[in-house]
């Protein structure tokens, strides 16, 4: 018998595969982030309130197609849905490296988010590995993000001073075609069963009705809108904060995100290591949380030690909660309709992304910078209390089969 503490072959197998290839997509979506807020001010027809659309389009298309694309995952073969929404990613990265205006890069972006694969991709990553090895691979796969968000943060400047915003376009376009062989190797996906995991009574007439009607899963749902709605809005202003609060170069930027991100690692850890948020998940949620909010409110105040200070916090918080949040929801989703509660996951996640970039534009174009900070802060409180008061409070998640 596999000894349940360690990966059997073909589950390390199957992560490694997946964990590639959420860095080779997530690093082309990540380098443009902290770019179009300072490299496309100058594009005719750009606005403040048009860099934080470009920033956060391509979360509307993800957010309008990742139920049906996870619904769809979960009655045909996955790979083929993710491959099909990585073809998609090159088509659009295209486009945005051909435009000339902010009107063709926004539709560039709306064109990348149509590959929207996130749901079927966590949906593989639980359907490869056992429930005992779920949160591990999720920790897995959300330090590859973790490691694409490092490098897309140098590469992405290095790009951008080579040849503007087209060459970092061009380049997310090549990694999505490796995304494309990467998952022409994968191995077909065993069977999945009708067995609920956590709460439910077993599979109803509506996948989408039973994902939706989970309280457990809804707070995932909110939770994930919320991550990424901060991410976006964020990256609103940094770039700019840089310059104006820390005295930094902008050709330099990729190597302040380099730094606080490698030294957030040790804090990372401790958030995510072993099992001890599945015991204690809101405990462990809102414990990001917190050094999150720290993290803002040290942007807020400004300055060189409180800008540095303040991006290690948020990267430790950030990316702590992008590796508990769907760990926690693959484990809680009922199984044979996985694809489908990782769907409403992934579109949750991509409507805090539009909704995100837009809101921090128009926050900045209103009430400057201090409305971001201000903005974000609320919202953290918010959230905080919404989780310290849901049904995940006595829950331990370490006990599920």
């Amino acid at each position: 018998m596999a000894n349940s503490d360690a990966f059997t072959r073909d589950e390390r197998q199957a992560v490694i595969m997946l964990s590639a290839l959420y860095v080779v997509r997530m690093l082309g979506l990540f380098m443009v982030l902290p770019l179009i807020a300072i490299y496309a001010t100058d594009m005719t027809g750009a606005t403040p309130f048009l860099l934080g659309l470009a920033v956060g389009a391509y979360g509307l298309t993800q957010a309008c197609l990742q139920i049906p694309m996870g619904w769809l995952s979960d009655l045909v073969d996955r790979r083929w849905v993710v491959a099909g929404g990585l073809l998609m990613l090159v088509l659009g990265s295209a486009v945005a490296a051909s435009a000339s205006t902010m009107a063709g890069i926004v539709f560039g972006r709306f064109l990348q988010g149509s590959g929207a694969i996130a749901s079927a991709t966590m949906a593989l990553a639980a359907d490869f590995t056992r429930p005992s090895q779920r949160a591990k691979a999720s920790a897995v796969i959300g330090a590859s993000i973790a490691i694409a968000f490092a490098l897309a943060l140098v590469i992405g400047p290095a790009l951008a001073t080579l040849g503007g915003l087209p060459m970092v376009f061009w380049g997310t376009a090549v990694l999505a075609f490796c995304g494309v062989l990467i998952v022409l190797c994968l191995p077909k996906p065993p069977p999945i069963s009708g067995r609920f995991i956590v709460e439910g009574s077993g599979f109803e007439q509506s996948r989408l009705f039973e994902v939706l009607r989970l309280p457990s899963l809804r707070i995932m749902y909110l939770s994930i809108f919320c991550l990424h709605f901060l991410l976006m809005a964020v990256f609103v202003v940094v770039p700019s904060s840089l310059v104006t609060e820390a005295q930094i170069v902008r050709d330099h930027h990729g190597w302040v995100y380099l730094g606080a991100l490698l030294l957030s690692v040790p804090g990372i850890y401790v958030l995510v290591k072993g099992r001890r948020y599945l015991e204690h998940p809101v405990r462990s949620v809102v414990s990001g949380l917190a050094i999150v909010a720290v993290g803002l409110a040290l942007l807020a105040w400004g300055g060189l030690s409180g800008t540095l200070l303040g991006l290690l916090l948020f990267f430790t918080g950030f990316t702590a909660l992008e590796a508990i949040l769907p760990s926690l929801t693959s484990i809680v989703a009922p199984e044979r309709a996985r694809g489908t509660a990782m769907g409403v996951f992934a579109s949750s996640q991509f409507i805090g992304v539009f909704i995100g970039g837009v809101t921090g534009g128009f926050l900045l174009t209103s009430y400057g910078a201090v409305g971001v900070w201000l903005g974000t802060l609320v919202l953290i409180g918010f959230w905080t209390a919404t989780v310290m008061v849901s049904p995940l409070r006595t829950a331990n998640l370490a006990e599920a089969p």
